[in-house]
């Protein structure tokens, strides 16, 4: 007969492989931006020191007007370089005890303590990994979420590019207290809510390129609601928002709240998520180690693990709205 620690691990390790894509559409339940980022495909990568982004940074210098024999430029032109974000990586353990496994020996209850076990480690992943989404970056191996993709000042160095160097890498920030549109300041509210938003989206619009996904937290999106009291139009298809959010629409873009998540409180993101990415190791997509033993300890731990980051293509078209 297998022994209880045996049996534990095994419930464990068919448990989690059982339910690991229910895991993480529940992870994606919680958060709009993920569950957006999801439903256009997450990016796997199967290797590398990082994760190599291509930008297409500038225009050509060849392009010219000519007549007859004039000589062409036929010059070298500089046009594409990349940004290099590191990999991250994320552990969360099932552990038990040998007294709790062998307290826990009758099958009933094993596979009760796996459940509990689970269903803890799944809860502690979700909420801070959505809080993960929306972080500048600054905890210890932490991910770079739109705080850092799209960060307050609009600057920053991100995947190793300084854009107070290089102006093509800035985000758009529409600050109500120094509109982009000139004049004097404009305190958000239900009526001045669209004032803030119009001019950010007609900066971000470059030809078929535009917004398709606006989150804000529970203020601003309240704000935006009530600007359309004779206008709401809600919408849930598919290929809008999946995972049970509710979206009111402002032009051709969803907006979402997403209150709750980590998203920081008075703020509205202008996002083109064709250049936003959350990439994932393949091998590390939620993946189940084997049981480890301590050596000192009378325990076993499965550890879960997840490896990736999320990237940006193009931070000129990301925007904000904040206070």
């Amino acid at each position: 007969m297998p022994s209880p620690n045996a049996t534990f691990t095994e419930l464990v390790t068919t448990t989690f492989r059982k339910h690991s894509k229910e895991i993480k559409d529940n992870l994606s339940k919680n958060n709009a931006l993920l569950a957006r980022l999801k439903a256009k495909g997450t990016r796997k990568e199967d290797g590398g020191l990082s994760i190599v982004e291509p930008l297409d940074y500038a225009a050509n210098g060849t392009y010219q007007r000519y007549s007859g024999y004039d000589v062409l430029n036929v010059g070298a032109s500089d046009v594409i370089s990349a940004a290099e974000f590191q990999w991250r990586q994320i552990a969360i353990n099932v552990v038990a005890s040998g007294l709790e496994l062998r307290t826990n020996s009758g099958s009933s209850r094993i596979i009760n303590l796996v459940k509990s076990r689970m269903k803890n480690a799944t809860r502690t992943f979700k909420n801070n990994f959505s809080a993960d989404v929306y972080s500048d970056g600054t905890l210890p191996n932490q991910i770079g979420g739109l705080q850092v993709l799209v960060a307050d000042t609009g600057q920053g160095t991100v995947g190793g590019i300084d854009s107070a160097v290089w102006a093509f890498w800035r985000s758009l920030v529409q600050s109500a207290a120094a509109p982009i549109q000139g004049g004097s300041g404009i305190t958000p509210g239900s009526t001045t809510m669209e004032s803030l938003m119009l001019p950010l989206w007609l900066a971000l619009v470059r030809g078929d390129d535009h917004p398709d996904l606006i989150v804000a937290d529970n203020n601003y999106f309240t704000f935006y609601e009530q600007s359309q009291t004779s206008l709401k139009r809600y919408t849930g298809e598919a290929g809008t928002a999946t995972g049970g959010f509710s979206a009111l629409k402002y032009k051709n873009a969803d907006v979402i709240f997403d209150g709750g998540s980590g998203i920081p409180s008075n703020r509205m993101y202008f996002l083109n998520t064709d250049y936003l990415d959350l990439v994932v190791h393949t091998d590390a997509d939620m993946a189940i180690m084997d049981e480890m033993k301590p050596y000192n300890q009378d325990a076993a731990v499965v550890p879960i693990l997840w490896m990736g980051n999320m990237v940006c293509s193009n931070r000129s078209l990301q925007g904000l709205v904040k206070a």
